[in-house]
């Protein structure tokens, strides 16, 4: 894993392939680390995919609410999975290998999850801001209608953007080096291994970075602030309990998912640790996509409840 291919910068050679250096290249680790990752892979998948099915067979779990968590589920599920098995390969393989190509339709997908997971988050907000403060006007407010388009507008913004950056990355020459320090194809690791400017594409990464991670942030940040003023102006105390159980999961996982993204794109290509890095990115690829089922659904007596009526239906 230390070995680097350099390529000839006269000649102009532009790589057919990349090297990922992996999340260690200590040789005793990778197959204790391939059982680890295959079974988080299996809780990623199973988590998810059980929760995409609940919510659609389930007739008490139509609301807007469990209709953006199926797309959060969704969005979870796609981008470890983008991911996911390529890494666990690069762990039984002696060189981890992905095709020029691959790399670039990994990237794509991944910057397509991940700017998705944002805005749906920011849909899961909005929905808890009015159903809590503007119960009344819940249903004609949050119809499906307007659910179905905050959807549809987050996925048409994220494959537009994923479009843009993938181009642009993929339009360098990676002429220096063909080894890519880290578990997958992403944008700072491969600007790094560029020999053409990067200027452009680097603003174009962080402008859009600080535009999806601000706008989604601010929705989530003012519907939990008026939330938070309309549960401490309640007289009931169940009522508050019940209010504050609603979005509570939601903000532990807000929390994770933006805390981890920006410490990871929200910062200058110079300042970046390539192993801090990989570590950050196990944690927001891999550990937030398993953990979010758990968060979201066990401490939720509804879907337990549906959970329930499921199984008696199969045994």
């Amino acid at each position: 894993m230390e070995e680097t291919i350099h390529l000839n910068e006269t000649t102009g050679t532009q790589v057919t392939e990349f090297i990922l250096m992996g999340i260690t290249n200590r040789p005793e680790l990778q197959r204790p680390l391939f059982v680890v990752f295959f079974l988080n892979y299996m809780a990623i998948v199973v988590g998810n995919l059980g929760l995409i099915i609940l919510i659609s067979v389930d007739s008490h779990l139509q609301t807007p609410m469990y209709f953006f968590l199926r797309h959060l589920a969704f969005v979870d599920l796609g981008y470890s999975t983008a991911i996911g098995p390529k890494m666990l390969v690069g762990f039984i393989e002696e060189k981890n290998m992905i095709s020029y190509n691959g790399c670039a339709v990994q990237l794509f997908f991944l910057v397509i999850f991940i700017v998705s997971e944002l805005f749906i988050l920011s849909a899961m907000a909005y929905d808890r801001y009015v159903a809590i403060c503007k119960p009344l006007f819940y249903m004609v407010i949050v119809s499906n209608i307007v659910c179905c388009l905050l959807v549809a507008m987050s996925y048409l913004y994220s494959t537009m953007v994923a479009l843009l950056v993938t181009i642009k990355v993929f339009k360098l020459s990676f002429c220096k080096s063909n080894m890519i320090r880290h578990f997958y194809c992403d944008g700072p690791p491969l600007l790094f291994i560029a020999c053409s400017d990067t200027s452009e594409i680097e603003l174009i990464i962080m402008t859009f970075g600080a535009f999806n991670f601000l706008s989604s942030l601010l929705i989530i940040l003012f519907s939990y602030m008026f939330i938070l003023v309309t549960i401490l102006r309640m007289k009931s105390s169940e009522g508050r309990h019940k209010a504050f159980s609603t979005f509570g999961s939601h903000l532990t996982g807000v929390v994770i998912f933006y805390g981890t993204l920006l410490f990871m794109y929200l910062q200058p290509q110079s300042s970046h640790s390539f192993d801090t890095d990989n570590m950050a990115s196990v944690f927001y690829t891999l550990v937030i996509p398993m953990l979010n089922p758990l968060i979201y659904s066990l401490r939720n007596k509804e879907v337990k409840g549906a959970l329930r009526r499921l199984l008696k239906k199969i045994m």
